[in-house]
């Protein structure tokens, strides 16, 4: 019975927190691998990136391996991919493992092999940084050959923060590029951008052609010289009962991603005469990489 009434505590906290920056107190706060390290180019899917018509809020590993806590904490939950509980409506998470930290931060490690689960995890209590508990499996609703669906929450900040950002780095990161841009004018026309070309003024979306597993840390958009908007992909917060990144505005995955093609860059307005744009994609560790055409309005 008390394993039920935690685990149905957790659900309630998840409900509100999962689908919602990074507090100043990350900047201190380090998590270590929740599996054995691999290259930061490898996974199989980023936060921040579209995934089954939603932005992320996981880190989803490639590899399938043993799992260990990233950090001291203490188990809140243990959710089982069949359980009773849920009766028609089984885990999303498959079977998973949620922990709380330091500093009102939950961790979630979902995806697991449930044949592999160790038994300590039902005691409910502390585990060491580093302590193995269960096998990382294909228990939940995801496709491929993902394995462990790694997650961050912040629950003062009602945040689900990148958990790159709390991790250690290891290898390389995937390449960004830019791609091809497009404008979508506030009646809905779309324009392929290239440079030298000329516009109607008013309100645009600026998109990048989407990568399928790389995603920038953050883009930028600069106009003739002056930052326009930054969207940063640090944290997902809940506005408006919907998934959210930020930049001048909370953006919803319809937003960010209108089409498994295309990611928005900016929502700017453009005047008469010539606008020198620039877009500028930067990875978790800094690199960048640019672009810069010319648009004239008329």
């Amino acid at each position: 019975m008390k394993e039920k009434l935690v685990r149905r505590k957790v659900m309630k906290i998840l409900a509100l927190s999962v689908g919602l920056g990074v507090a100043a107190a990350f900047s201190a706060f380090c998590f270590d691998w929740p599996q054995d390290a691999v290259s930061s180019d490898s996974f199989y899917s980023y936060f921040g990136q579209l995934r089954g018509g939603k932005i992320s809020s996981s880190l989803i590993f490639s590899d399938c391996s043993p799992v260990k806590a990233a950090d001291d904490g203490m188990i809140l939950a243990v959710i089982a991919e069949h359980d009773e509980d849920m009766g028609w409506f089984e885990s999303t998470l498959g079977n998973a493992v949620i922990m709380e930290h330091s500093d009102s931060v939950m961790s979630v490690y979902a995806n697991l092999d449930g044949e592999n689960m160790q038994d300590s995890v039902y005691d409910f209590s502390e585990v060491k940084k580093g302590t193995v508990f269960a096998l990382s499996g294909n228990s939940g609703w995801q496709q491929g050959t993902s394995c462990l669906e790694f997650q961050v929450i912040d629950l003062l900040q009602k945040s689900a923060v990148n958990p790159r950002l709390v991790m250690p780095h290891e290898g390389r990161e995937q390449p960004l590029e830019v791609g091809k841009i497009s404008a979508v004018s506030k009646n809905g026309t779309v324009y392929p951008v290239w440079n030298q070309m000329v516009l109607p003024s008013g309100q645009y979306y600026f998109y990048r052609t989407r990568q399928k597993s790389a995603v920038p840390y953050k883009t930028s958009f600069f106009v003739n010289g002056a930052l326009v908007e930054r969207i940063i992909y640090d944290r997902l917060k809940q506005h408006e009962m919907k998934l959210c990144v930020a930049g001048n505005s909370f953006y919803s995955s319809e937003q960010v991603y209108p089409s498994a093609d295309m990611q928005l860059l900016s929502k700017v307005m453009l005047s008469s005469g010539k606008n020198i744009i620039t877009v500028s994609l930067n990875d978790i560790l800094g690199a960048e990489k640019t672009s810069e055409f010319v648009i004239y309005v008329k």
